[in-house]
């Protein structure tokens, strides 16, 4: 069993994550709505970026639960497509005994018109493969 939980203020990252659980079977969640689902196997957890960080909602998420021994797989997007907001969730994931599975980022559209069309197609084709090497894992 899978989980998608989101950041997403401008949609970006929303969009990845409807990819992410379309190619999985399941609907995504925005983390503001939803909590760990204790009986998933697999924990993929997205966010934008915002000042070099993840959305303050997904930090609180992954402050507040442990994730001792959970598998927990991370996407996310940023205008600079450096992956920044990906690695902070990882290093705090990890420090709360996660498994980070692995991680998948792209660039993401900002204002309206840097990266504008971002994430497009080849980024959408991109987390659905992601997903599907994250389920082998599983």
């Amino acid at each position: 069993m899978y989980q998608v939980l989101f950041s997403s203020r401008g949609g970006n990252t929303r969009k990845l994550a409807d990819a992410i659980a379309g190619e999985l079977g399941i609907k995504a969640a925005d983390v503001k709505a939803a909590s760990i689902d204790p009986a998933a196997g697999i924990i993929f957890l997205g966010s934008g970026c915002y000042g070099g960080k993840p959305g303050e909602a997904m930090m609180k998420l992954i402050g507040a639960n442990d994730f001792s021994g959970r598998k927990v797989a991370l996407f996310g997007t940023s205008a600079s497509g450096h992956g920044l907001e990906v690695q902070a969730m990882g290093d705090a994931l990890k420090q709360k005994g996660a498994n980070v599975l692995g991680k998948y980022n792209c660039t993401g559209q900002f204002l309206g018109i840097v990266r504008r069309g971002h994430p497009d197609k080849d980024d959408l084709g991109g987390a659905r493969q992601f997903a599907r090497e994250m389920a082998k894992l599983g």
